[in-house]
């Protein structure tokens, strides 16, 4: 027993290792695809790192994507509160779905739609609640788009407009162009898309009856401009499109505000939570910055000659 004690007695007592603190998750989902929202992706890690995150050191981010197939959503979105997550950020459908689905964690949402219609928030000065966001105004540019497509294919008549339905954005851009269109006084035929086979039959009617094409707003087309853009070359049809994305596909035409930016927005406003601001306090941010941007390779190949003059309103022209 004496032993026993002088040798426990002898030997140091060494505090246990402290454990590093977890690193917070940032719980990122989406209605989309990984594959087009790289550029996305990478402007939402820039904003991150400029607020002082980088993810594997400070913070970890989980990628969740539906794949355009929206009913997977609620899952994907339990799954991070179950985790639980330390800031949910989501594109308009997921934030909805986020919202009706907790009050405590942050969210953080990117959005081309109007928040407060879509009741994301109450105002933009003053969110409400556990969500904030940032808006790149898409769907309220609709009439704008068909006023520059006709400006630029004059002889154009008949229009033909892709519109993914049922959401609160495209539905509110649906509107907005049928009253222009009607004030035009130019035909419109609206082609409802919900799948890459849809994609493919619109074309195959606009073909035969429209003149031109003005894609409609949203996450599906977004991520499925390559389809688009492409079956618009193999028509020699001429497009006009919501963001320059589009346009760097070989797209047209395109006009709107930058998404990326608003995606890095996202990233400094995730990095202000982790630290400790709650998202009732950050008013929601809008893009004031609109890309026009014209691809003249793309016009070549249609045969389409634009006067100087016209060309002077493009932001960027892509040779």
């Amino acid at each position: 027993m004496t032993l026993l004690t002088g040798a426990v007695v002898a030997c140091p007592l060494t505090p246990r290792a402290q454990q590093p603190p977890a690193m917070p998750v940032i719980g990122f989902v989406n209605s989309g695809t990984a594959g087009a929202n790289v550029k996305n992706v990478a402007a939402f890690r820039a904003g991150l790192t400029e607020a002082g995150f980088i993810e594997g050191q400070n913070v970890a981010i989980e990628f969740h994507w539906a794949e355009n197939q929206f009913d997977r959503l609620p899952a994907l979105v339990t799954g991070l509160i179950n985790r639980p997550a330390a800031v949910i950020v989501g594109n308009s459908l997921a934030a909805l779905r986020a919202k009706a689905a907790t009050t405590t964690i942050p969210i953080v949402f990117t959005t081309g739609s109007d928040p407060v219609r879509d009741g994301l928030v109450t105002s933009l000065a003053r969110p409400g609640g556990n969500i904030t966001g940032v808006v790149f105004i898409t769907s309220d540019l609709g009439s704008k788009r068909l006023e520059l497509l006709r400006q630029f294919i004059p002889k154009a008549r008949t229009i033909a407009m892709l519109v993914n339905p049922n959401t609160p954005e495209t539905e509110a851009e649906r509107k907005d162009v049928q009253v222009a269109a009607q004030k035009m006084g130019l035909s419109l035929i609206i082609l409802d898309v919900t799948t890459g086979g849809d994609i493919e039959a619109a074309f195959a009617t606009l073909a035969a009856r429209a003149d031109a094409l003005l894609v409609g707003t949203g996450t599906f087309t977004f991520n499925s401009r390559e389809q688009i853009v492409s079956l618009a070359a193999r028509q020699a049809i001429p497009a006009m499109y919501t963001t320059r994305e589009y346009a760097d596909a070989g797209g047209l035409m395109a006009y709107g505000s930058s998404i990326s930016g608003a995606y890095r927005q996202a990233g400094l406003y995730v990095g202000r939570i982790l630290k400790g601001e709650k998202p009732t306090n950050l008013p929601v941010m809008r893009s004031t910055i609109f890309e026009f941007v014209i691809n003249l390779k793309t016009a070549k190949t249609l045969g389409l000659e634009f006067h100087p003059q016209l060309l002077a309103t493009a932001d960027e022209l892509i040779d």
